[in-house]
């Protein structure tokens, strides 16, 4: 499809905006490492959380939720707990403030605030700064894999032909007067390589204004990008209500399909309707839906509990001026990214249900469930909108993108390069060695996103492979005051060595269903790597738990505040934060449900959920937000390292 010249140029227009306000921040982010990493923790909250909405608001994850919902309707909401999108519920309640408390610029340096700086605490700060970094690649190559192929479904003209990239090709492929078969096998092998030329070519132009204007040009330039991808959800849902009437979408979705409840099977049968959605269903192992339900709740409670990973969200949470603001920007961003969010995903499915599903009938198991979204986009959206819905997803992938490169550098300089190499360089020096970091993470990211080629195989590595990994040490560094630094290194190293081996192509094992047994055996790691070796010094723990006040087994540690005369409360919020959880879980839920039931015009369902939005909405004023704290009792803010 060529693209009408007004959405060429309001494409054109986004773009050169985004660079400039990048680079017209940037003297901001110069000052020095917390003003380019973390902006001066001077940014609010509601700008940071417009900011990490935009983070999560990517191409990639977009085409997938289309996708799901397509095939598993109203049950699909619970698929992305995966991840698990509630996490962002646990650090609403308690996890933020209890995050941002230290001080720290980034999560390994929250390491040495939790372990102390000696031997243990380097080990145990080393393995969190790699395991930071493999997961930047992971979400650099994840954000690259969705946009090449979007990009190179409305652009005009080849970029593979334009480079000459028929070069990579094999050596029968690569002559252009081919006929028959292979001229198919070309041109196929030339459509995946345009793709991959376009989605390098926008990683650049995201790295332009990234790595020279650090958080700062992240943050304002996601939020412009937040409101364009509003506006285009927006005018997608209106499509689609426009388009499509009830009835046409009931003759096109199985009995079921708009239920979000379900019994001990999934209860979808698309035999009689698209027989290969009925294989996908098989074949991602979602037939028997409890037992899948159970393995993401308990995944994604120790995950949650864990604390965020050492991605986009740590840094937002860490820029924050205040804990109750770090709170209060990760409570805005389910608020703010549902609604807008499911808008565009139930549109794009619905006008795809109805209009798509012959064509993807047609291609038998060879159907390609992640071209939905750019087949709606290119058959229902208009002029204009098109354009600038395009810019919108476009703005979507540089916010996913832009993320984890702001985080990447602020790891191995800070972490690694200030730290063990040179602790006393310039500001000048640090900065100069960051851009070069970016533009090294840029390279490598986008060659593993050259390689990769199902968004579903990568999502599920990340969320239970990788993420798995994380939760036993990081669940345990919270509340048990005896794990020390060795158990932290060996519970982490175990975790990365099982998820790097379950990601291996040789190896056939679901992630999901592997978690309970190596998240058992990272457990065994870090209890015996505590107990085998001496704890960590006392001090260390005093100041972490005076500033931080976690709930959980810190008794000796108060003891020990008691007999050197500074006695401090016990955390017994345990039981209210939990209750806060569950509700904001529902709470969450509903956000999801009610644009859902908006664009299919579910009247009944849709006022349920709303009813429920807005009770669990007054629920969590009452016994959550007026109850929150920047700090425990016995500690000021002028103590603090921020």
């Amino acid at each position: 499809m060529t693209l009408h010249p007004i959405d060429l140029t309001i494409i054109a227009i986004y773009i050169g905006v985004t660079l400039l306000i990048g680079f017209w921040i940037s003297s901001r982010a110069s000052k020095g490492l917390r003003s380019y990493f973390l902006g001066g923790n001077r940014l609010p909250w509601y700008a940071l959380g417009l900011s990490n909405a935009s983070g999560m608001f990517d191409v990639a994850g977009t085409m997938w939720l289309v996708s799901i919902l397509f095939i598993y309707g109203l049950k699909s909401v619970w698929i992305p707990w995966l991840w698990p999108v509630f996490n962002q519920i646990f650090l609403m309640v308690f996890m933020s403030i209890w995050m941002r408390r230290s001080g720290a610029m980034t999560g390994a340096e929250w390491i040495t605030f939790r372990f102390g700086d000696g031997p243990a605490a380097r080990l145990s700060h080393l393995i969190i700064v790699l395991f930071a970094l493999i997961m930047v690649l992971a979400y650099m190559a994840y954000g690259f894999l969705g946009i090449g192929k979007l990009v190179a479904q409305f652009v005009p003209f080849s970029l593979a032909e334009l480079l000459s990239l028929h070069v990579f090709l094999p050596e029968q492929l690569q002559s252009a007067s081919l006929t028959g078969d292979l001229l198919v096998q070309r041109e196929a092998a030339m459509a995946a390589l345009n793709e991959k030329a376009y989605g390098a070519f926008i990683v650049f132009l995201t790295a332009l204004y990234v790595i020279k204007g650090g958080m700062y040009s992240v943050v304002f330039t996601e939020v412009l990008q937040f409101m364009v991808m509003t506006i285009a959800s927006i005018g997608i849902a209106v499509i689609a209500i426009m388009h499509v009437s009830p009835e046409a979408l009931q003759a096109a979705i199985p009995d079921g399909w708009t239920n979000p409840f379900f019994g001990w099977e999934l209860g979808l049968d698309w035999s009689d309707l698209l027989p290969s959605a009925n294989e996908k269903i098989a074949h991602e192992g979602y037939s028997l839906f409890t037992i899948f339900f159970m393995l993401v709740l308990l995944k994604g409670i120790f995950t949650s509990l864990a604390g965020p990973a050492p991605n986009y969200d740590m840094q937002r949470i860490l820029s924050a001026r205040t804990p109750i603001e770090a709170a209060k920007m990760s409570a805005v961003v389910s608020l703010v990214l549902n609604v807008p969010r499911y808008l565009l995903i139930a549109g794009l499915t619905v006008l795809a249900l109805v209009y798509f599903s012959p064509e993807l009938r047609s291609l038998g198991p060879d159907a390609d469930y992640e071209a939905i979204l750019p087949f709606a986009l290119r058959e229902f959206v208009p002029v204009g909108l098109l354009g600038l819905t395009l810019a919108g997803l476009l703005a979507a992938f540089m916010s996913s993108f832009a993320a984890p490169l702001n985080a990447a550098p602020a790891y191995v300089v800070n972490d690694i390069y200030r730290k063990y190499i040179r602790p006393d360089a310039s500001e000048k020096t640090y900065l100069r060695i960051s851009y070069l970091v970016s533009a090294i993470f840029v390279v490598i990211g986008t060659l593993f996103g050259i390689f990769l080629t199902s968004i579903d195989n990568f999502v599920n590595w990340i969320t239970a492979g990788l993420y798995g990994g994380y939760t036993a040490a990081n669940v345990v560094k919270w509340y048990w005051w005896r794990m020390n630094g060795y158990g932290y290194f060996w519970g982490m190293l175990t975790g990365i060595a099982f998820a790097l081996l379950i990601g291996m192509p040789q190896v056939d094992i679901n992630p999901l269903q592997a978690f309970p047994f190596f998240f058992l055996a990272c457990l065994v790691a870090v209890i015996a790597g505590s107990l085998l070796t001496k704890p960590t010094e006392m001090e260390t723990l005093e100041t972490f738990y005076i500033r931080t006040r976690p709930w959980g087994f810190w008794k000796p540690v108060r003891d020990s505040l008691a007999a050197k005369g500074t006695p401090v409360e016990e955390n017994k919020d345990f039981a209210r934060d939990m209750i806060n959880v569950t509700v904001g879980i529902i709470w969450q839920t509903a956000l999801i449900c009610v644009p859902i039931f908006l664009v299919i015009r579910d009247w009944p369902k849709f006022l349920i959920a709303l009813i429920i939005a807005i009770a669990t909405s007054v629920f969590l004023k009452i016994y959550w937000y007026d109850n929150m704290r920047d700090y425990p009792e016995g500690y000021t803010p002028q103590e603090t390292t921020s």
